[in-house]
C-alpha cells in the first residue's frame, strides 16, 4: 500500500477487566442492552475478557491455515505453469494438503426450535444494510406488499407502462385482469373465472373454491386465503380508487412476501470504526425492541416508519388467526478475517470483529428471548446469526465453539444461538458436508453466493492461468455443479424441515420483468428462500413459491445423485484463448467501470450497498462481492500478461470519468477524475487491483477500511476547528 498507513483512533476508551473499550460503546453495552437483561455488568465484562483471550488465538490460527493452504496451492500452480492441468494430480494434491477432507459418514442435523419461515416454509428473502434504518424497517416490513403496486409500478407486467400524471385506468385495467388470471392458476375456482366474480355485495359470496381448505379468514370484508404455505389477502374495498373501478370491489391483492430478511452487519455496510459499529448495534437493539423509528423527508414532506404490528384475522371457526406482520429477521455477523479499533485487547491489538458480533448482537437477541420488545421476532426462542466467509469445517466448528461460549456468557440454554452457514467459499462447498457436519445441532440456514463464490474462485486458482471473461463464470461447469451439490448435500443432511437451503441475489432492482421470467429457477431447484433486491422484488418473487411446490419438489430430488466433486473442482481457465484488443479493452472497462462505481461510495460517503449504474448506465445492486471479483479479475488477468499495468490504469482513470458523470446530480459526490492522487477512492480502487494477489483470500474489507479510516480522519481534521 505504500503510503497508506494506519490512523490511530484516539476516541475515549474505559477499562472492561483489561480490555479497552470504546467509552460510548461500553456505555450502550452496559446501559441499553445488559441493564435490562438484569445481567451482572462486572461479570460480563470478566466473562467477554476471557471468552476472548481464548478465542482470539484460535481466530489468528485459523486465518494463517488460509494462507498456509494458499501458499502451497500458488506453489503447485507455478511449478506446473506452462502444462495442462491434471485433475487428478489436483485433487489428490488438496486432499494431500487437507484442503480437501473426508466425507463425514451419514448424519442429519438436529436443529430445534426453529421458526416455520425457515423450517418449514418456502418464500423470498431480504438482506438489508443494518446502517440505514429507513431500509430496516422497510425490509422488515416486507412481510407483506401489494401485488397490484409492484404491478403497477415497475417492468414486470407485460403491458403499457403508467401514464404520468396520477393514475392511468389503462395501467390499472391491467393489472386488475393480471390480478384475476394470478387468482385463476393459485386459487382456482371450483367452476369459472375470478373474472367472473362480482364480489360480496347483494347476491355475492365467496366463491366456491376447487380447494375449498385454501380459504382461512376473514375481516372487514377482506378475504384470507393459504397456498403452499404462504398467505393471499383479497381486498375489497368499493370506496378505495381501484375498488371503485373493479366489479367485486376488489382494491388490492396483498401477498406474504419476505418471510425472513438478513440484518447485516458485514458486505454491504461501511462499518470500519466504533462509531459506526455502534450505530449498527443501536439499530439491531430498535429491532429486537420493536422500537426503531426512521424520519426522512419525501415529496417535501417529513415522514416516520416503525415497524409494523401483527395481523389479526377472524378465523373460519371464529376464532382469532395472528399472522406476523413483519420478516423473521437473522442478524449476519462479519466473518474471520476482519479486527476491530472498538475494543482493544490487552496486548493492544484489535478484537476480532466476528468474536465481538457475536457476543453483542447475541446479547441484543436475549431481549426478544425475554419479551422486552413490542413485537416478536423468534416465536421459538432462537437467535438466529448468519456466519459468512468461513473456509472449511475448521472454521465452522470454531463458529460453534464461539457460540457455545456465547450463551454460557449469556447464560441461554445450549443452542438457543442458531448459525447460518454461508457456503460462499470455495473450500466450503468442496466440503460442504464435513461443514454442516460442524454445527449440526444449531445449523437453521445455507445458501449458495454466487458473487463470493467466483472471487474466491479466481483467488484461490490465481497462479493457475487466466480466467475466462466474467460475464462467462455464470455459464461454467463448476457453477452448475455449485449450486446442485448445495440442494443435494443440505437434503441429504436433513436440513429440509428443520432449515432453510437458499440462493443468491438478483441484482437488478429495476428489471422485473426479467426477474419474474428468471428466477422461478431458484425454487425448482428445491431451495426454499432466495434473495431479492427491494421489498417489491420480494412480493414478485413471492408468485414463484404458489407456482412451485418446494417441498414436495424436494421428495424428487432427493432421488437424484448429488454432483461428485471433479466438476466443483474445474478451474475455469482460459486455455488456449486470444482475446483480441476489443474484447480485452472492453472486459477492463467493464471491470474497472463497476469496481470504481463502487469504491467511491464506499470510501467517500461510508455506503456500503448501492444501486451502481454499469456501463450502459442500468443499475445494479453492488456490494463487496461484486467488488471482489472485478478486482481479482482485473488482477488475475494483469498477472498473467493478458493486459498491462499501463492497460488497467488507462481504463480505470477513463472508468474514474464515466462513473464521475454518473454520479454528476450526487451533491455529496467528489470527482475522481484529474484527482489521481488526492482522491481517496480512486487510490483504493488502484490498490485493490494492483494489490489484489496479495489480499487475504482476495477480499477487499482490508485495503476498503483502511482508506475508509483514513477518509474519515480527513473529514474530521476539516471539520475541527483550527
Amino acid at each position: 500500500m505504500g503510503e497508506l498507513t494506519e490512523f490511530a483512533d484516539l476516541s475515549p476508551r474505559t477499562d472492561r477487566a483489561g480490555l479497552q473499550v470504546d467509552a460510548a460503546l461500553a456505555d450502550f453495552i452496559e446501559t441499553a442492552v445488559l441493564a435490562p437483561l438484569g445481567h451482572d455488568t462486572a461479570a460480563f465484562w470478566e466473562g467477554f475478557a476471557a471468552l476472548v483471550a481464548h478465542h482470539a488465538p484460535v481466530n489468528r490460527a485459523l486465518l494463517a491455515k488460509r494462507d498456509d493452504l494458499q501458499t502451497a496451492i500458488d506453489s503447485w500452480h507455478r511449478e506446473r505453469a506452462g502444462q495442462p492441468h491434471d485433475p487428478l494430480a489436483y485433487r489428490a494434491f488438496l486432499e494431500e494438503i487437507g484442503y480437501l477432507v473426508p466425507e463425514p459418514a451419514p448424519f442429519a442435523v438436529a436443529t430445534t426450535d426453529v421458526d416455520p419461515e425457515i423450517a418449514t416454509m418456502a418464500g423470498p428473502q431480504l438482506v438489508v444494510p443494518v446502517l440505514n434504518d429507513r431500509f430496516l424497517l422497510n425490509a422488515a416490513n416486507a412481510r407483506w406488499g401489494s401485488l397490484y403496486d409492484a404491478w403497477y409500478g415497475t417492468d414486470a407486467l407485460d403491458a403499457a407502462p403508467a401514464r404520468p400524471g396520477g393514475y392511468d385506468p389503462a395501467r390499472g385495467a391491467a393489472v386488475i385482469a393480471a390480478g384475476r388470471a394470478f387468482l385463476d392458476a393459485t386459487l382456482p375456482l371450483a367452476q369459472g373465472s375470478w373474472a367472473d366474480w362480482d364480489g360480496l355485495g347483494e347476491g355475492g359470496g365467496v366463491p366456491a373454491l376447487a380447494n375449498p381448505a385454501q380459504w382461512v379468514g376473514q375481516k372487514d370484508g377482506g378475504l384470507l386465503f393459504r397456498h403452499n404455505g404462504l398467505h393471499i389477502e383479497l381486498v375489497i374495498d368499493p370506496a378505495h380508487p381501484v375498488g371503485q373501478t373493479d366489479k367485486a370491489g376488489l382494491a388490492d391483492i396483498v401477498m406474504e412476501a419476505a418471510l425472513t430478511t438478513i440484518v447485516d452487519l458485514e458486505d454491504s455496510v461501511a462499518a470500519v470504526d466504533a462509531e459506526d459499529k455502534l450505530i449498527a448495534y443501536r439499530h439491531w437493539l430498535g429491532l429486537m425492541r420493536g422500537d426503531l423509528t426512521a424520519h426522512f423527508t419525501k415529496g417535501g414532506k417529513t415522514l416516520s416508519r416503525t415497524l409494523e404490528a401483527d395481523r389479526v384475522w377472524s378465523a373460519l371457526d371464529g376464532s382469532e388467526l395472528v399472522l406476523p406482520g413483519r420478516s423473521l429477521l437473522f442478524v449476519r455477523n462479519v466473518g474471520h478475517l476482519m479486527t476491530n479499533p472498538a475494543i482493544l485487547l490487552p496486548d493492544g491489538s484489535e478484537i476480532p470483529e466476528g468474536i465481538m458480533d457475536a457476543v453483542i448482537t447475541s446479547a441484543i437477541g436475549a431481549h426478544d428471548l425475554m419479551g422486552l420488545g413490542l413485537y416478536r421476532n423468534s416465536r421459538q426462542g432462537s437467535i438466529y446469526i448468519v456466519k459468512p466467509k468461513m473456509h472449511g469445517p475448521e472454521e465452522a466448528a470454531f463458529t460453534n465453539d464461539l457460540f457455545d461460549a456465547v450463551e454460557d456468557l449469556l447464560c441461554l440454554p445450549r443452542h438457543t444461538v442458531k448459525v447460518g452457514v454461508m457456503d460462499e467459499e470455495r473450500r466450503t462447498s468442496a466440503n460442504l458436508a464435513a461443514c454442516i457436519a460442524a454445527v449440526k445441532d444449531r445449523v437453521v440456514f445455507i445458501n449458495t453466493g454466487f458473487l463470493d463464490r467466483t472471487g474466491d474462485e479466481i483467488h484461490t486458482s490465481m497462479q493457475a492461468g487466466p480466467m475466462i471473461r466474467k460475464g462467462a463464470m455464470k455459464q461454467s461447469g463448476w457453477i452448475a455443479a455449485y449450486e446442485a451439490r448445495n440442494v443435494g448435500i443440505g437434503l441429504a443432511c436433513g436440513l429440509s424441515g428443520k432449515a432453510q437451503i437458499g440462493k443468491g441475489m438478483w441484482a437488478a432492482p429495476d428489471r422485473m420483468k426479467a426477474m419474474v421470467a428468471e428466477k422461478i429457477g431458484h425454487p425448482r431447484t428445491g431451495a426454499n428462500t432466495a434473495w431479492v433486491p427491494s421489498p417489491t422484488a420480494a412480493t414478485l418473487h413471492a408468485m414463484h413459491y404458489h407456482q412451485v411446490d418446494v417441498f414436495r419438489l424436494r421428495n424428487e430430488i432427493t432421488e437424484r445423485p448429488v454432483p461428485g466433486l471433479d466438476a466443483l473442482l474445474a478451474i475455469p481457465l482460459a486455455e488456449g484463448t486470444n482475446w483480441s484488443d476489443e474484447e480485452i479493452r472492453a472486459e477492463l472497462d467493464n471491470n474497472a467501470q463497476g469496481l470504481l462505481g463502487y469504491v467511491v461510495r464506499w470510501i467517500d460517503q461510508g455506503v456500503g450497498c448501492s444501486k451502481v449504474p454499469d456501463l450502459d448506465d442500468v443499475g445494479l445492486m453492488e456490494d463487496r462481492a461484486t467488488l471482489r471479483i472485478s478486482s481479482q479479475h482485473l488482477a488475475n488477468w494483469l498477472l498473467h500478461g493478458v493486459c498491462t499495468r499501463e492497460q488497467v490504469m488507462d481504463a480505470l482513470q477513463r472508468m474514474a470519468a464515466k462513473v464521475d458523470g454518473q454520479n454528476a446530480d450526487d451533491p455529496l459526490y467528489e470527482p475522481m477524475a484529474g484527482n489521481w492522487d488526492t482522491s481517496f477512492a480512486f487510490r483504493a480502487a488502484c490498490d485493490l487491483v494492483f494489490e489484489g494477489t496479495t489480499q487475504p483470500s482476495g477480499y477487499t474489507e482490508p485495503l476498503l477500511h483502511a482508506w475508509r479510516r483514513r477518509k474519515k480522519a480527513s473529514l474530521q481534521s476539516v471539520a475541527e476547528p483550527a
